[in-house]
């Protein structure tokens, strides 16, 4: 199964859990499976258009997925998803 890695700052919304992992085929339907278990995950990770945040990173197993099949990423078992908060600062 793949498994998300959720970061601290997020981690109130999967009952403190750091790894949960999800049935899917690809990284869409992951994010719906971990909000279906997690309520609130979905709107943090995506926009209104269901892409995701400017602000949030996800990368599946070290690769940014905006720089491949983005949400279409397929998924395998034992993939991981980190999902990583851009960070702003001056």
């Amino acid at each position: 199964m793949p498994t998300f890695l959720i970061p601290g700052p997020l981690r109130s919304l999967s009952a403190g859990a750091a790894a949960v992992a999800v049935e899917a085929a690809d990284l869409r339907s992951a994010i719906d499976a971990l909000d279906a278990r997690y309520p609130g995950f979905k709107g943090r990770l995506l926009d209104e258009e269901g892409e995701p945040r400017q602000f949030v990173n996800l990368f599946l197993n070290d690769e940014d997925v905006r720089l491949g099949r983005g949400l279409d990423s397929p998924l395998a078992p034992g993939d991981e998803i980190a999902i990583v908060p851009a960070v702003a600062g001056g």
